[in-house]
């Protein structure tokens, strides 16, 4: 193993817009709007970045080209800017990149953006940029997920009942925070008797597709107090792939993800964590699916494995909970724009570290977790945050 990151970059800087259907506003808007909200957090003029990454999953999407997209929008020019895209993992991968660079000591200061305009184009014209034949004739991600949580249920136990309690969670946290996509409660009932999409799957057990964009600005650790008093500190990072169709490979188990675990083991193993359960603060983790979250808790070794259900049956996951997991709302309520996510998601634990969560503040947060799942499973990113 090479040098280890822990300790050697922090964050000094944070931005995010609202999430959500944002027909109004361009890719580049949103940029703009999370990267200047970031600079002012930091305490920085633009000028003092020396180097930018773009976490974005299809810039296209959004009229934008690669790194000239934050280049344009931000005036950066004649600095370097790279594009990174990951799956769902490409904001937390885009920020790892860039812990890298800063821990290298190649930059003192850079900006980490994540980016997605998801509203502006059918899901169904989405699903067809698939490069498989399999998505070409319609699998769809719920589908997929839902042959995973089946089998889950079949092994393990558990029903919709379950799934319905981390939906319900996810939405009351998300009425707490004014930037989520659905700022609303829902009862077990109501999520029980939506519209189905996938077996087990209801229409409340899917996040939204959405549009929004997060950033957030590092900076060597020695630096850290130059800029603010309470700088965030990286303790640990990991990411793994694995192959890029689980479904089609005989061994796979369907009741968990190994990227994740494999990510989680090594962002451990770097942040000198032995007992993520107990160690752990708060953790806000990929809820694509209300049974993502619960493969989520035995893959980030939360609870043994088949006792996901369990961690939230008890409210072990709540805010109250002794390890909240997706204060902000998750995926589920926050939304879901593919690159912007995983950066959005490190802004939440960021507040929290601060103290500055508001009615979703978990008391006590000394160290904070992110989780990205991407693809069908493919490639996993954990962050470990600390203060």
């Amino acid at each position: 193993m090479g040098e280890s990151l822990k300790d050697k970059v922090a964050i000094i800087g944070i931005g995010c817009t609202k999430f959500g259907e944002l027909h109004e506003k361009s890719l580049q808007d949103l940029m703009v709007e999370a990267s200047f909200a970031a600079y002012a957090d930091a305490g920085i003029e633009p000028d003092r970045v020396e180097a930018a990454w773009l976490g974005t999953f299809s810039p296209g999407f959004g009229g934008g080209k690669a790194s000239v997209t934050l280049a344009d929008a931000l005036r950066l020019y004649g600095k370097p800017i790279t594009r990174v895209e990951n799956y769902c993992a490409t904001g937390t991968d885009a920020f790892r990149n860039a812990c890298l660079a800063v821990a290298a000591g190649v930059y003192d200061v850079a900006l980490v953006v994540g980016a997605e305009k998801l509203r502006d184009r059918p899901v169904r014209g989405l699903q067809r940029e698939g490069t498989h034949p399999y998505l070409e004739a319609g699998s769809t991600p719920p589908g997929l997920f839902a042959l995973a949580a089946n089998r889950y249920f079949h092994r393990f136990g558990g029903d919709r009942r379950t799934l319905a309690k981390v939906a319900v969670k996810n939405h009351h946290n998300g009425a707490l925070n004014p930037k989520a996509h659905f700022q609303m409660e829902v009862t077990e009932e109501q999520v029980l008797n939506a519209p189905l999409i996938a077996y087990p799957f209801g229409l409340y057990d899917c996040c939204p597709t959405t549009d929004g964009a997060a950033a957030v600005i590092i900076c060597r650790a020695d630096l850290a107090r130059q800029f603010r008093d309470d700088p965030v500190y990286v303790k640990g990072i990991g990411l793994a792939v694995e192959t890029g169709w689980p479904f089609f490979d005989p061994t796979f188990e369907y009741v968990g993800f190994p990227a994740t675990t494999a990510a989680a083991a090594e962002a451990y193993r770097m942040a000198g964590i032995r007992h993520p359960a107990r160690e752990i603060s708060v953790a806000e983790v990929h809820d694509c699916f209300t049974w993502t979250e619960i493969a989520n808790y035995e893959d980030l070794g939360f609870c043994r494995k088949g006792e996901g259900r369990y961690f939230i049956e008890e409210g072990r996951s709540a805010l109250t909970g002794d390890l909240p997991v997706n204060p902000s709302g998750g995926l589920k309520s926050f939304g879901h724009p593919i690159g912007a996510s995983g950066v959005r998601m490190l802004t939440e634990i960021v507040l929290q570290l601060r103290g500055q969560a508001g009615a979703r503040q978990v008391k006590n947060a000394e160290l904070g977790l992110v989780h990205n799942l991407g693809g069908p499973g493919s490639v996993a990113c954990v962050v470990i945050l600390g203060r």
